[in-house]
């Protein structure tokens, strides 16, 4: 059975930090992700990782303060957000691709879903 385990979340105050892990069973992926979901707002890309070479990628709002980095001993994968704002609040939910498609920032890309885990951060 493949599982994909948050961990991490919780309530912060703006400017501040919290680190998400993600640590996926029962297969391996290529590409690993972060999405996020704000209450009546659709689910959007975050980050990913290639878990083979650790190339990155991240959506424009989160450059420079987010940072998704992988540990492979421990097949886990992080992601480090810092000068957290209120609008980063939402469920941040981490995906795992199978296949090496082009893309892999869109919500169709993912194959595994874990179950989510709340960010709020505070003003």
């Amino acid at each position: 059975q493949v599982q994909l385990v948050e961990s991490g979340g919780g309530l912060v105050q703006a400017g501040g930090s919290l680190r998400l892990s993600c640590a996926p069973s029962g297969r391996t992926f290529n590409r690993m992700g972060w999405f996020r979901q704000a209450p009546g707002k659709e689910r959007d890309f975050v980050a990913a990782i290639r878990w083979s070479d650790g190339i990155t990628n991240y959506v424009d709002s989160v450059k420079g303060r987010f940072t998704i980095s992988r540990a492979n001993a421990k097949n886990t994968v992080y992601l480090q957000m810092n000068s957290l704002k209120p609008e980063d609040s939402a469920v941040y939910y981490c995906a795992g691709k199978v296949g090496y498609g082009r893309t892999w920032s869109n919500v169709g890309d993912f194959d595994y879903w874990g179950q989510g885990t709340q960010v709020t951060v505070s003003s």
